[in-house]
């Protein structure tokens, strides 16, 4: 049974009332891997609560109780957060492969492409202290609204998604593989996201794609049916 682990921001944990676009990843490996060929793992399971201002909502838009809400993610967390914190994580809750959906944030507010790029080998690292033959997949930067209006922020996530690439290629190796997987060709912040950052119904299911296309063609998990994905569209 491979074990995977959800890591990233706040398009990653939601927020209440949402799908998230970890319930259609678990749909596609639920349809593709069957329920006894995979566990998801990690130590939260709350959504944030934009009123409370906190992650303590588990108001999923599905109520499917069979859907485990467990992941590392956090609202206004990135990789600058998610690298001291991988260790632990991984040790309490021990993985096979981390799915992780990070940069955002931390091009946004708190560091340039250079040091998004070190807390990226940070993290890998942690991760690796703690589970040396973990696997992970990493998903570039896709730039929100700010980067239409603000030419510097866009060329620092354009510039952090080469080093990104760059990382990935530097530090892949045969005992813990890494993959990139591929920005989801036809995400558009103005039709797969609600706000300009966050996904909607169809940006999730594309993110969840972006994900289930790096494993099949990168390591030949889950196949290359995508139905599960796009089971919920609303």
């Amino acid at each position: 049974m491979l074990r995977f682990m959800f890591v990233g921001d706040s398009m990653t944990i939601g927020s209440a009332g949402e799908h998230t676009w970890r319930l259609r990843m678990w749909q596609h490996l639920r349809a593709t891997l069957g329920d006894d060929g995979f566990a998801v793992v990690g130590p939260r399971t709350a959504l944030y609560d934009k009123a409370a201002g906190e992650p303590v909502s588990f108001d999923y838009a599905d109520p499917d109780p069979a859907f485990p809400r467990n992941h590392l993610a956090g609202w206004g967390e990135g990789w600058l957060h998610m690298a001291p914190a991988i260790p632990g994580a991984l040790t309490d809750d021990p993985a096979d492969v981390l799915l992780v959906s990070l940069g955002l944030i931390d091009l946004g507010f708190y560091t340039n492409a250079d040091q998004t790029a070190a807390n990226v080998r940070a993290f890998v690292a942690g991760a690796r202290s703690a589970a040396p033959r973990i696997r992970m997949v990493l998903l570039p930067v896709i730039p929100n609204i700010r980067a239409t209006s603000d030419a510097p922020f866009a060329a620092e996530v354009a510039r952090f998604n080469e080093l990104l690439a760059k990382t990935v290629a530097d530090l892949d190796t045969a005992a813990s593989p890494l993959l990139l997987a591929s920005r989801p060709e036809s995400y558009d912040i103005h039709t797969d996201t609600y706000d300009g950052t966050h996904p909607n119904a169809s940006g999730e299911h594309k993110l969840a794609d972006a994900f289930a296309r790096a494993l099949a063609q990168g390591w030949g998990l889950g196949g290359l049916d995508h139905r599960a994905t796009r089971l919920v569209t609303s």
